[in-house]
């Protein structure tokens, strides 16, 4: 167990914790590169709102929201009151939507994104890499040369390109499914209703199959290309002239060992794949933390884009540490040293 966690848990520890420090640290000095200064522009909303206020009453509403915003002292001083805020789950207030949270509004979009992003992400790996693998074991098979046509073409293309071709089939020329949202305008969320549920899913369904598709172009691409490497092996030889059948060969010999570097490259493209869901939810109009970003970035609301970014360099490390930990699990000939 010592040797466990000096030579293999602390070393990732200290990277991912690295990671985190810096991209978070990246991201707080960005905006602050940027013209925009959030306490005069929220004092210039309230004043453009008609409101008359004397300027002793601006120049105490400036210290307040300078207070509030941790602008206030030297940069250093700003940068560790960030951290201390931040490790207390305080991100500060929206600039658009002053003075709600920036965490809670982001707690509010962030399961929408996840529950499209999570199932997505499994569904595509799950049967992009099983019907790689088919399409490599049984190469002159009609269907799987199909898949495959299909699959490299939809690799190649951008997320919000898929997004847009399904939106316009399946809303506009065929409507069988809503046209954006996660549910009808003026309902009222209830989880615990089986209608809304059905609903919910109904206006999900076009913006998961743009992850899923996408997501499985690349996975049948890279499983088959892996096994058609691996069925020239001498054991899938060996195994082939014991007379074992070809499922099992396939399942047990094949697919066992091309599914191992598809596993590194899931926490490597994880990133992305985030990217895409967040540029998804823009066209579908998701209320996700895509569409909570675009709004912060048309509104100039730094804060908002801080603490979007922070919560995917936390979300996009930590999933990328698990896979880390958990690799020599599926792959034996890594040992936890």
């Amino acid at each position: 167990m010592r040797r466990f966690i000096l030579r293999y848990l602390l070393p990732r520890i200290i990277q991912y914790l690295t990671l985190i420090v810096v991209g978070i640290t990246v991201t707080y000095i960005i905006p602050r590169l940027t013209p925009t200064d959030p306490v005069e522009a929220q004092i210039s909303t309230m004043m453009s709102m008609g409101s008359s206020v004397d300027p002793a009453s601006i120049e105490a509403m400036r210290t307040a929201l300078t207070d509030l915003y941790g602008l206030s002292g030297s940069p250093v001083e700003q940068y560790f009151t960030f951290w201390g805020r931040l490790l207390r789950g305080d991100l500060g207030p929206s600039l658009d939507n002053f003075p709600t949270p920036v965490s809670k509004m982001i707690g509010q979009a962030l399961p929408y994104t996840l529950r499209l992003l999570v199932p997505a992400v499994i569904i595509s790996f799950v049967f992009g890499n099983f019907f790689g693998a088919l399409s490599s074991y049984y190469p002159e098979n009609a269907a799987f040369k199909i898949i495959e046509v299909l699959g490299q073409v939809v690799r190649s293309i951008p997320y919000y390109i898929v997004a847009v071709v399904l939106l316009v089939v399946f809303s506009y020329f065929i409507p069988l499914f809503p046209f954006s949202g996660a549910y009808p305008i003026g309902t009222r969320p209830d989880w615990s209703s089986p209608q809304f549920i059905l609903t919910y899913l109904e206006h999900a369904i076009l913006p998961a199959a743009t992850l899923v598709l996408v997501g499985f172009g690349g996975w049948f691409v890279g499983m088959k290309s892996l096994t058609s490497n691996i069925i020239s092996e001498d054991y899938v030889v060996y195994a082939e002239t014991a007379g074992l059948s070809k499922n099992r060969i396939l399942v047990h010999y094949i697919m066992r060992t091309a599914i191992l570097p598809q596993f590194t490259a899931l926490a490597m493209v994880l990133g992305t794949v985030f990217s895409g869901a967040l540029i998804m939810e823009v066209v579908f109009g998701y209320p996700g933390i895509g569409s909570l970003a675009i709004r912060a970035i048309y509104s100039n609301d730094y804060s908002m884009i801080m603490g979007i970014t922070i919560y995917s360099i936390i979300g996009v490390a930590t999933a990328v540490f698990i896979m880390d930990l958990l690799y020599p699990l599926f792959d034996p000939r890594v040992r936890y040293q």
